[in-house]
């Protein structure tokens, strides 16, 4: 984990759990990780991420860059019955973009899912750019006005130098990084 200036950055990271396991309002840029989605308690369904932004102004969001979404051996054969889902919108102005990530069928069609009601679900921001796997299909997501599929150069946008500024601090640290798509 490399956190400078209020950003947050994680790199060749396992992160593993069931219910808004990656949550919170920051600017957080996940790259080269796997992202294990964990049998849930019995009725639960699983969301990866709860981005908490609560003001469009606000730089925050999360990025998942060149990812595996996957599950855990013991989530595999509850799927069906305890759903996954990439995230859903804990604040109004909620932003995640996944990019370039293995999305394994552990993930649901329709991809993301309602915090309660239809909160937020005109306000946030959910991108999804050249991911694959059969968890990566568009046809089912969700059709929330807030959803978009990112043309290369809108996705230019979430890059690391860019949505991060990491090219001003990370090289300092030596920690590896890719800058570009």
């Amino acid at each position: 984990m490399l956190k400078q200036y209020k950003k947050w950055f994680y790199r060749d990271c396992t992160v593993s759990g069931t219910v808004d396991f990656i949550f919170g309002d920051a600017i957080c840029f996940i790259q080269n990780s796997r992202i294990v989605v964990r049998k849930p308690n019995v009725g639960q369904s699983c969301m990866i991420t709860a981005q908490g932004r609560k003001n469009v102004r606000e730089p925050s969001g999360f990025v998942l860059h060149n990812c595996h979404i996957t599950g855990d051996p013991a989530y595999i054969p509850f799927r069906s019955v305890n759903k996954a889902y990439l995230g859903r919108p804990w604040q109004e102005f909620s932003r995640t973009i996944i990019m370039k990530t293995m999305i394994d069928d552990v993930i649901d069609p329709a991809g993301w899912l309602p915090w309660q009601g239809e909160f937020a679900l005109e306000t946030l921001y959910y991108a999804e750019h050249l991911n694959v796997g059969l968890g990566s299909r568009q046809a089912q997501r969700v059709k929330w006005p807030g959803i978009k599929t990112l043309s290369p150069q809108e996705a230019l946008l979430y890059i690391c130098c860019r949505f991060l500024l990491g090219d001003t601090w990370i090289p300092i640290t030596h920690v590896p990084y890719t800058t570009n798509m």
